[in-house]
């Protein structure tokens, strides 16, 4: 029998939005804790109104909403001092991402949350860092995109282009949990708890490290390839006759198999113009033509034959519905069916697989759907939930 999930007991009060702080406590529900999302009454999380394709719902919202009890709280009001005290109380872990300030005006900084509760783990993520002169800008993904580095390396030699994806939101998502999860192990350790400060600069910057020190030690950036790599060739997408197929040569013994089996030209492989690597990288421009002019007659399937009893790295450019159906995660049943207020949804597990633990998909709240439960668990009447309800306060059944 699975074992229980790794962090059951666990207890977390979020106050957060958008994308970093959700898709860190998504991660931590995934891991079995139980995370206590506060969110405005008036609509709540506005990952919830990015847009309305899932059968209602919002896709960024099914993405990162998903594991958690929502609690609908006017922060702003007079009687949620108390609730978020006696939450707090309760709590292993607080994490903010609010805009710069917000938290301290609320009185739920770090500072003040650990001299009451010094076992408490205390995260805030924010865009630049809690010091520094810009510590009190708004931040958005394509502004740390921009800011860290992203948009120096992606693209075209013509144009730069965005990530397609929220890289900066992930990178400090994913490194806040990181951080959350060590703390919890040296809190287990000595008792203490932590303050934990996640820069979504710092987590973009850190990701685009390899051409930051290619550039500044280098005296020249590494040049926008699109959809090849800017230091490696052959690398990126070649296309055949009925579409492309992805290569990576990591080496030059793979670089001489390429050549004999796969391009059936085994003189190619000691032609001085791409013996190595780095003369590959300068007389690309010739080499990539030649590539191409062997796949051309080929189909993608012939193509990948080769390559697969070469032994090359290779992949296929997918679209967003190939990746939906891809015989890979369908194979291994990496979608499950999570509960959501529209009825059952398919979703992706989550990635994290412990062999013999328990993985369960849990559900998709919808705003404010807990909230009565939640103060009944701190000792509120029926009364007093329903006058709260009645003053705009809380939202919910």
């Amino acid at each position: 029998m699975p074992t229980a999930t790794p962090l059951r007991g666990v207890r977390v009060v979020a106050v957060e939005q958008a994308i970093s702080a959700p898709l860190t406590t998504r991660h931590l529900a995934d891991l079995g804790a139980e995370v206590i999302k506060i969110e405005r009454p008036d609509g709540g999380d506005f990952a919830r109104a990015y847009d309305a394709t899932v059968r209602g719902l919002s896709s960024w919202f099914v993405w990162v909403g998903r594991g958690k009890r929502s609690l609908a709280l006017d922060l702003k009001a007079p009687p949620a001092a108390e609730i978020l005290r006696r939450l707090i109380a309760r709590a292993d872990i607080f994490i903010q991402n609010l805009a710069p300030g917000a938290a301290e005006r609320l009185g739920l900084g770090a500072e003040t949350l650990r001299a009451r509760h010094p076992a408490l783990i205390v995260c805030s993520i924010s865009g630049y860092g809690p010091d520094g002169p810009q510590r009190d800008r708004k931040a958005y993904d394509l502004l740390l995109q921009g800011e860290g580095g992203v948009l120096a390396v992606t693209g075209t030699p013509e144009a730069p282009a965005k990530a397609g994806i929220s890289v900066a939101d992930i990178a400090a998502g994913l490194y806040a949990l990181s951080a959350i999860l060590a703390a919890l192990y040296h809190r287990q350790a000595t008792g203490e708890g932590a303050t934990l400060e996640i820069a979504m600069l710092d987590a973009i910057v850190e990701w685009v490290s390899a051409p930051l020190y290619f550039a500044h030690y280098g005296g020249t950036p590494p040049q926008r390839a699109g959809m090849r790599h800017s230091g490696i060739v052959p690398y990126g997408p070649y296309r055949c006759a009925d579409g492309a197929v992805n290569l990576a040569i990591q080496n030059e013994r793979e670089w001489a198999r390429f050549c004999t089996q796969v391009l059936q030209a085994p003189d190619l492989a000691r032609d001085p113009r791409f013996d190595r690597n780095a003369h590959r990288l300068a007389n690309r421009h010739l080499l990539e033509p030649l590539i191409e002019e062997v796949f051309a007659p080929l189909t993608v399937a012939e193509v990948e034959a080769r390559l697969e009893a070469a032994d090359i790295p290779f992949g296929r450019v997918n679209d967003l519905e190939g990746v939906w159906n891809h015989p890979q995660l369908r194979a291994r049943g990496r979608f499950a069916a999570a509960a959501s207020p529209v009825g059952p949804i398919e979703v992706l597990r989550h990635p994290m697989n412990q062999q013999g633990v328990e993985s369960p998909v849990y559900p998709i709240p919808a705003l404010g759907e807990h909230s009565a439960a939640i103060l009944s668990e701190l000792g509120y009447s029926t009364a007093e939930i329903a006058a709260l309800r009645d003053a705009g306060v809380i939202l919910g059944p």
